[in-house]
């Protein structure tokens, strides 16, 4: 299913039938040909979630099932869209940077707490992720949302990348990620840059990182 970059802030998406697409709910700007679009009730998998369940899950985000034959264009509140490739590894974001993803990737989520303990829930308090964060994984493509366009950071061995936490967008690879601490004496008498935590990844990978500090 080919996913090509018509402008920095929209995307056009070639639907064919058997191959179903998941979308943000609003997120269809047009489209041409026999497309369908239908309501989900479910987390994007093949589970009913409650809502609270989804609240707390941070997956809270309405999503539409896209099928059919033709072609559709996306976009969401004219944030800048990045189209990532995943070829069966796994892809760390937050579901409502998530534009639209092919089926065939399986989602998930998971418990920053259960990742990295406290540090893990400190991160996502950090970076305004809350507790949760969404997970891609398998072969296919999608579409994330970001501020002010995206850069893609090539993380290889023994070269940690290192990321203010509120710059952050998603990761995949063969990555690790941990919260790290920056606080010195400028910081102590307020002379510092404010940036004291921030987010450092090691393996081989990428990182995305948008060009804002801003939430969507």
């Amino acid at each position: 299913m080919a996913f090509e970059e018509i402008n920095p802030r929209m995307i056009r998406v070639s639907v064919s039938p058997g191959r179903r697409l998941l979308a943000r709910r609003g997120a269809m700007l047009a489209y041409r040909g026999e497309v369908s679009f239908t309501p989900l009730v479910r987390d994007g998998g093949n589970r009913v979630m409650p809502v609270v369940g989804r609240r707390l899950a941070g997956e809270d985000v309405p999503l539409m099932a896209v099928e059919g034959s033709g072609t559709v264009f996306f976009g969401h509140g004219g944030h800048h869209v990045q189209v990532i490739h995943l070829s069966g590894d796994t892809l760390f974001v937050e579901a409502d940077r998530l534009l639209v993803h092919e089926e065939t990737l399986e989602r998930g989520t998971v418990f920053l707490g259960s990742r990295d303990g406290l540090r893990g829930v400190v991160r996502g308090q950090v970076g305004g992720q809350g507790l949760f964060t969404t997970t891609l994984t398998g072969h296919g493509s999608l579409a994330v949302l970001a501020h002010g366009g995206v850069l893609e950071v090539p993380v290889t061995p023994g070269r940690p990348v290192h990321v203010d936490p509120r710059a952050y967008v998603a990761h995949h690879g063969d990555v690790r990620d941990r919260l790290t601490t920056a606080l010195g004496w400028r910081d102590m008498v307020g002379r510092g840059s404010g940036e004291a935590f921030q987010l450092a990844f090691e393996g081989s990978g990428t990182v995305y990182v948008q060009a804002s500090e801003e939430k969507l």
